[in-house]
């Protein structure tokens, strides 16, 4: 079966090569019908798993398709999903990324958003900050074409990136973009869990002031004054302030904070106040006065009256 699409595919680039000569009565090459055939090439090694041949195969459809800007596009996103067969995926990326640019130069950015997100998915696991990069364009294509709700989606999913590897810097300020556009699309209680976050993030930072006023500034948020979350965030950061452990710890592991997003759970139950904390004291018992005493007492005071009043 591998055999008979390898063969397949080399019939289709014999032809392609075929139409794109010239001759004596042929003086212009055929560049689409060689395009055609480059890509029924690069799909028939495709399915013989010949990867690098397909990819290569692509690659010469979308040179064919230089007058065709539409397939040209298509052509290096498919070039780029070959490279990902191969477990190329910074190669991948780069032919994906570059698509896009071209999906956007020709007006077309809602194709154009959707290979970034392609692409950002693909290396997210490689290369994270990269597909931070990725995310964050795709959500300011999405944030120009007045599409608010992708826009926040693909910013949420850079938040959770940059939580994951610690640059809480930067997630700080993405996570404040993502609540003002909640905010502006009216989504209140989301903004509450996104206070949350932004606390979280902000004590992770040792930045007890940004936390503060993360929550001093969102009372304007309709409904979060009197709100679970608004309660839970002020306690938390009372024991943070006193250093109580205690308080901080029983705050973090209840269900608001642990059936959060998993990246945010996490920054609240490794939650340290500084210095270490201190732990409730436990009630003082009263102590018992030894026999002794309270008997040299009682003798002393009947001895006081022994002789009277007079």
């Amino acid at each position: 079966m591998a055999a008979q699409k390898i063969n397949e595919g080399l019939e289709h680039l014999a032809k392609a090569e075929k139409y794109l000569k010239t001759g004596f009565l042929k003086w212009k090459p055929d560049y689409d019908s060689a395009a055609s055939e480059y890509g029924k090439a690069a799909v028939a090694f495709k399915n013989a798993k010949q990867f690098e041949q397909a990819k290569d195969a692509c690659l010469r459809e979308a040179v064919a398709h230089e007058n065709n800007r539409a397939y040209l596009f298509q052509a290096y996103e498919q070039a780029g999903m070959m490279l990902k067969e191969m477990q190329k995926l910074p190669e991948a990326v780069h032919l994906i990324e570059k698509a896009s640019m071209m999906y956007l130069e020709n007006g077309t950015p809602d194709t154009a958003a959707m290979a970034l997100e392609r692409a950002g998915k693909l290396i997210e696991n490689v290369d994270p900050e990269k597909a931070v990069q990725l995310y964050q364009q795709t959500a300011n294509v999405f944030e120009n074409e007045e599409r608010l709700r992708q826009a926040v989606e693909l910013l949420g999913k850079a938040s959770r990136l940059l939580v994951r590897g610690r640059r809480f810097d930067e997630a700080a300020l993405s996570i404040q973009k993502e609540k003002n556009i909640y905010k502006e699309i009216e989504n209140y209680p989301t903004c509450y869990k996104k206070t949350i976050a932004q606390v979280l993030v902000h004590l992770h930072r040792n930045d007890y002031v940004a936390a503060e006023r993360c929550v001093r500034e969102s009372y304007s948020i309709p409904g979060f004054s009197g709100s679970e979350d608004c309660a839970a965030l002020e306690q938390l950061l009372e024991g943070y302030d006193q250093q109580d452990q205690d308080q901080v710890s029983e705050v973090c592991s209840s269900p608001l904070f642990k059936y959060m997003d998993n990246d945010y759970a996490k920054l609240g139950l490794s939650l340290v106040v500084p210095g270490g904390g201190i732990k409730k004291k436990a009630p003082a018992t009263p102590q018992a006065k030894p026999d002794g005493v309270s008997t040299a007492a009682a003798e002393e005071e009947e001895d006081e009256y022994s002789g009277g009043l007079c």
